[in-house]
């Protein structure tokens, strides 16, 4: 009954011209489901009502987390970290500074090549509140059918504001692609049209993430709809140290050079570290040993930057020509040997073979040693 009269007394606040406490009122009541959540469904793990769905597939359109601060953890530059900080800031102090007429909407923009941490920063941002994080999924919420797609997001919208979250809308581009190019549908048009609706309508106790690689492909009204743009670039040797520190951990070859690591893994993403840093640990823990070993773990990284640069490396033999390319100071002749668990013979031949590394791969010439001319 008060959510009730509440609602009735913002709609007279309203009719009367008194459109800034119509709007704090409704903010309040967009907050005041918190306590009846709590309390009715603590162990549930989800928020009041029914989860939004596609007509035509029936699957949910959200998928929904509650992130901590131990399962988000986020490595980024200073100034980033910095940038988000202030972000967060402004939106626990909302109030403060909707009083001093300093406010800004609750909706940040991140973008970057894949793999630098969008994703994991979302849910960093989320943890920092310490609310719900509502994903949106992209491949159920576009729909073929015309203007289910626009449905869709108005549903999306409309439960986001049951209780406050975060939304997070990922792969942005998909809903929020430049109008007016030679390509472009009129169904496109309302998918942005019903986004730019949708958002402007948003209380500012749902704070609206959103990610993309293609940030130049977003629509330029979507665009200024974002206070905060937080560009996520590919790690520095820096931040490259610090990542391989944190994610190798006790698994760490002993004999390991950090910097010497962060040189080799030069234009790996953060995605890239991670996955490689989990191979090396998996393999220890499954040999049995307390360490990754570092040749393993050399090998595991050369062949994922092989694989980023597109080169297809299908046999043993191709894997070991790359590798003495990539980093001959550590996959000598004996190294190689003792990782392929081949004779010394089998590995020359195959760096002696007149092929050559595969997709490209040339082979460093030898200080001092005259280029051999074809017969």
């Amino acid at each position: 009954m008060a959510t009730s009269y509440a609602g009735l007394l913002a709609d007279k606040l309203e009719s009367d011209g008194e459109k800034q406490q119509a709007r704090l009122i409704r903010e309040r009541l967009a907050r005041a489901p918190m306590a009846v959540a709590s309390a009715q469904g603590a162990g549930h793990g989800h928020l009041l009502g029914q989860m939004p769905t596609d007509n035509d597939s029936r699957l949910n359109t959200v998928d929904y987390s509650q992130p901590t601060l131990d399962n988000s953890e986020v490595l980024l530059p200073d100034a980033i970290e910095a940038r988000l900080h202030e972000f967060i800031q402004c939106v626990e102090h909302h109030d403060a500074l909707q009083s001093a007429g300093a406010s800004v909407a609750s909706r940040i923009l991140i973008y970057g090549p894949p793999g630098t941490g969008k994703t994991q920063t979302a849910r960093w941002i989320a943890s920092r509140l310490k609310r719900p994080l509502l994903t949106v999924r992209c491949d159920t919420l576009v729909s073929s059918l015309l203007g289910q797609t626009s449905r869709n997001l108005r549903r999306v919208f409309d439960y986001a504001q049951q209780l406050p979250c975060v939304l997070f809308l990922d792969e942005f581009d998909a809903l929020a692609g430049a109008r007016g190019n030679e390509r472009d549908v009129g169904e496109l048009q309302r998918v942005v049209i019903a986004l730019l609706q949708n958002m402007d309508a948003l209380p500012d106790s749902t704070v609206l993430v959103a990610s993309t690689n293609h940030e130049q492909l977003l629509d330029p009204a979507i665009d200024r709809r974002f206070p905060f743009h937080i560009p996520l670039p590919l790690p520095d040797a820096a931040l490259r140290e610090a990542l391989w520190r944190k994610l190798l951990g006790r698994f760490a070859p002993e004999d390991l050079d950090w910097s010497e690591l962060a040189a080799l893994s030069d234009g790996a993403t953060g995605a890239t570290i991670e996955h490689v840093s989990q191979d090396a640990k998996r393999k220890a823990v499954l040999a049995g040993q307390a360490n990754a070993q570092k040749l393993d773990l050399l090998r595991r990284l050369g062949l994922t930057l092989a694989l980023a640069k597109g080169e297809r490396l299908t046999t043993t033999e191709q894997e070991i020509r790359w590798l003495r390319v990539w980093a001959p100071k550590h996959f000598t002749l004996r190294a190689l040997v003792a990782l392929y668990n081949l004779s010394m013979r089998q590995v020359q031949n195959t760096l002696n073979e007149n092929k050559g590394p595969r997709d490209g791969i040339k082979e460093k010439a030898q200080p001092g040693k005259k280029k051999r001319q074809p017969q």
